[in-house]
């Protein structure tokens, strides 16, 4: 069974004006402001500490905006509205996995969850399609960090979301696990998903996407379509934007 493809819709997918987020006297994100349509594949990149998880945290209702407005898939992200939990799916630094269930189980525990109908079958259909079948039934603790992110797409997907988070998901793979990533990725991105992406890695990260941007102190020094950039050229202009920034 293939996965189902997101139908498009003539609404911006994320909408963000004004975007920030104060810790204490630390401000992690800088007024932010950006439209991503349906459909569309955002890479994010940026130093650490520029304010992307945090970002992605504001975007996901996991951590509320101290001012601005942000709108994911029609939906206030301050509002905590359930319905839009359904529909977006998270992949960060946390796998949201229990280590002592098995693959199904935990994948079937977040089919529940989103009350996905046939919920047994949509996580064994979702958990073939990231290749882990033979292991389904294997507890995850015995996982490596590469099947552990390829379970994790499996649940951030099983109650078919339209938009995906996620926040530097290529981070500790090896070359093997970071191609079959790149491979769901681009599965998902054909099946009309749109895709906010933080990564440090500028030849996974340019691949795929539709848009750029470039975050420093909290702030998107550069928002343009990939289309716009030269990707040969482009660590030196990251660079060059990152500096300008202080």
């Amino acid at each position: 069974m293939s996965e189902p493809t997101v139908a498009p819709s003539q609404e911006p997918a994320i909408q963000v004006r004004g975007l920030r987020k104060s810790f204490g006297h630390i401000e992690a994100v800088r007024g932010i402001e950006f439209d991503l349509k349906c459909g569309e594949f955002l890479t994010v990149f940026g130093p650490n500490g520029a304010g992307k998880t945090t970002l992605i945290r504001m975007l996901s209702s996991l951590t509320r905006p101290t001012s601005g407005s942000a709108m994911v898939a029609g939906y206030d992200v301050t509002a905590n509205d359930p319905a839009m939990r359904r529909e977006i799916g998270v992949i960060s630094h946390a796998s949201f996995l229990y280590a002592d269930l098995s693959a199904f189980e935990n994948v079937q525990f977040y089919a529940k969850m989103y009350g996905v109908e046939n919920p047994a079958d949509r996580a064994k259909q979702v958990i073939d399609e990231v290749g882990l079948l033979p292991r389904m039934h294997d507890r995850v603790r015995t996982f490596s960090r590469g099947m552990l992110q390829r379970l994790s797409i499996a649940r951030a997907i099983v109650h078919n979301p339209s938009i995906l988070f996620l926040d530097e998901p290529y981070t500790g793979l090896d070359q093997h696990a970071s191609l079959r990533l790149r491979e769901q990725l681009e599965t998902l991105h054909t099946q009309h998903r749109t895709v906010l992406m933080t990564t440090h890695d500028f030849a996974r990260g340019l691949e795929m996407c539709d848009r750029v941007a470039i975050q420093a102190r909290g702030r998107f020094v550069l928002h343009e379509p990939v289309a716009n950039i030269d990707k040969s050229c482009f660590e030196t202009l990251y660079l060059e934007q990152v500096a300008q920034s202080g």
